[in-house]
């Protein structure tokens, strides 16, 4: 997960700090000195992270941290306020043509992800802004690009203009933008050869794209993972190309941050979009308030409560409620609330998005996406009676489950007996809305 070593680190430094009653000099200096040391281990650029300690150290020693009643939670604060700003203050967002096509450029290094971005941009379009939007194929030297943005189109259900591989890519770009017109489409996103390292051949190529298509957004895609090389990268592409704001893929890997982190402060363009995951649905809106938020261990219930609505129905939450209330929640009900959690991404980002059950502090709690597999599988392997009415699964059916689901007996067991649990525990949120005892949930899927 991205930040999860600097978040870890980030909590612990603040944790003793919101241990003291009173917080001296000393302390908010030696404090900072460690805040440091965890941006510079994220990969973060030097000069960003001495600028940020800088600002955060002159705020935390003022009055209102020192003649505050809890001035740990005020330095937390302060760090959240300049995380927030140090990335951009307020998510950037895309101004649409109100008339004819809104043009997307998208540069990069090979690798970084262009073409899938591609396609994510266009169906967060399609699915968010209710756009039409045309892919144009301008990648004519990488092997089976074309072929490549096709297939991740077919499966956005977005169509790709291309003229194969021996048209320059400018020429092609402006046949696409015309075939946008002609067909009513109201977005291209223009998918443009990468190499492996910055040269003039594809700086010059872009330029040329650029002057025979004039975009109305430029964005480069870079990849989270290569931390502060894709800052220099940026800032390359920036003072060539020009560059209105960045995707950042691969934010959902072992990634430090660092990119995320030094981007604006050092381009002074903004992260727009950040790729969390492999499915086309799996881009976001960068928000730098709800970024800082999760890296602190604040979580993100906003992102939590959009994910939640989008991925859930609505009609068949109100059912749920109205089972739980009467104690009539099923095997087959349990089934359909993990589809719908399924829905909303993986399970660890989500548990990121609860205030307090952040990755650095969970702990022992594993969320294990196999055991999902296993639980749907054990749920299907029992008859429709037993599904709605657990308690009669005796020995012998419970036999009968595992050797359908190819599982073990135990594992029967512990469905049920997690089940039960489970059952109860969504009767007191139901009943009382009160938080539960903490501790182990009675999830299948957590260890």
């Amino acid at each position: 997960m991205a930040f999860e070593g600097l978040s870890e680190k980030l909590q612990q430094t603040f944790k003793k700090l919101r241990g003291k009653g009173k917080l001296t000099e000393k302390d908010v200096k030696e404090g900072m000195r460690e805040v440091k040391l965890a941006l510079l281990e994220a990969d973060v650029n030097f000069l960003v992270v001495k600028d940020f300690v800088n600002r955060v150290t002159e705020r935390a020693i003022g009055s209102e941290v020192m003649e505050s009643l809890t001035p740990g939670q005020q330095v937390v604060k302060i760090v959240n306020e300049q995380l927030t700003e140090l990335m951009g203050g307020s998510p950037s967002r895309i101004s649409f043509s109100s008339k004819g096509i809104t043009k997307v450029m998208l540069v990069g290094l090979q690798g970084a992800g262009k073409t899938t971005a591609a396609a994510k941009l266009a169906s967060y379009f399609k699915r968010h802004n209710n756009k039409s939007p045309l892919m144009i194929a301008c990648d004519v030297y990488r092997p089976a690009a074309i072929k490549q943005l096709q297939i991740v189109g077919e499966k956005a259900g977005i169509p790709v203009f291309t003229m194969g591989d021996r048209i320059r890519p400018a020429d092609i770009a402006k046949a696409g933008v015309s075939e946008a017109e002609k067909n009513g489409n109201n977005v291209v996103i223009i998918d443009t050869a990468g190499r492996l390292h910055v040269d003039e051949e594809l700086m010059s190529e872009l330029e040329e794209i650029k002057n025979s298509v004039h975009p109305d957004l430029t964005l480069l895609v870079v990849d989270a993972m290569t931390g502060q090389d894709a800052v220099n990268v940026a800032d390359t592409f920036n003072k060539r190309v020009g560059i209105d704001g960045v995707v950042l893929t691969k934010l959902d890997g072992d990634t430090r941050g660092g990119a995320a982190l030094s981007v604006k402060a050092v381009t002074g363009k903004p992260v727009m979009y950040a790729g969390i995951g492999e499915k086309i649905e799996d881009l976001e809106v960068f928000y730098p308030d709800r970024m800082a938020s999760r890296i602190l261990g604040m979580g993100d219930v906003i992102t939590l409560i959009e994910k939640a609505q989008q991925s859930i129905d609505q009609k068949k939450a109100l059912e749920m409620e109205k089972k739980l209330r009467s104690q009539q929640f099923t095997l087959e009900d349990f089934m359909e609330q993990l589809k719908q959690v399924k829905n909303m991404g993986p399970i660890d980002q989500l548990m990121g998005m609860i205030p307090g059950l952040n990755t650095a502090k969970m702990g022992a709690l594993k969320v294990d996406e196999k055991e999902l597999a296993h639980v749907e599988a054990i749920i299907n392997s029992m008859t429709p009676e037993e599904r709605r009415d657990p308690s009669i699964i005796n020995g012998s059916r419970r036999r009968r489950i595992a050797a359908g689901s190819g599982t073990r007996i135990q594992d029967v067991n512990r469905l049920l007996k997690q089940f039960e649990q489970t059952r109860k525990l969504m009767k007191q949120f139901a009943d009382m809305g009160k938080r539960p005892n903490k501790g182990k949930l009675g999830f299948p899927f957590m260890k």
